[in-house]
């Protein structure tokens, strides 16, 4: 099974950039401009049964056209999200910020990204991905 990406990040460069880069390493990547696009955002509770879960990676963005990527995560881990590798990205990181994102054991970020840094962190998540993982999917065709 392919793994699979979740970004939420406003500016589209960066947008592009980063599903380019999942892209290449063969995820299938969904991304949105801000969390409220994302299907998962309107669900009252994680739709993912049993120990699935909706990808392997969810990034966001600190600052999104008037969303906050920890409160977009927050809201993820209340509705009873399984997912546990969170990424957060920032050109600047309030000490508020750094404590609400380390409570989630959010991964941070600051940008532009150090890819050494990156690449490294996606690496070691890709190694700890179960072999044969479950992934809910969530995101429902046209007509299905």
């Amino acid at each position: 099974m392919r793994r699979r990406v979740v970004i939420f990040e406003d500016h589209a460069l960066v947008r592009y950039s980063l599903w380019h880069y999942f892209a290449g390493r063969g995820y299938e990547v969904f991304t949105f401009p801000e969390p409220g696009l994302c299907p998962l955002d309107v669900v009252q509770e994680c739709p993912c049964p049993g120990e699935t879960s909706c990808a392997d990676l969810i990034i966001s963005d600190l600052d999104m056209w008037g969303k906050n990527g920890i409160d977009c995560i927050e809201r993820l881990i209340e509705k009873g999200c399984k997912q546990r590798r969170f990424a957060l990205m920032s050109g600047y990181f309030s000490d508020a910020d750094l404590t609400r994102a380390s409570k989630l054991a959010c991964v941070i970020f600051t940008k532009p990204l150090e890819m050494d840094a990156f690449v490294a962190w996606v690496e070691e998540v890709e190694k700890a991905i179960p072999s044969g993982r479950v992934l809910h999917d969530w995101v429902q065709t046209p007509g299905s």
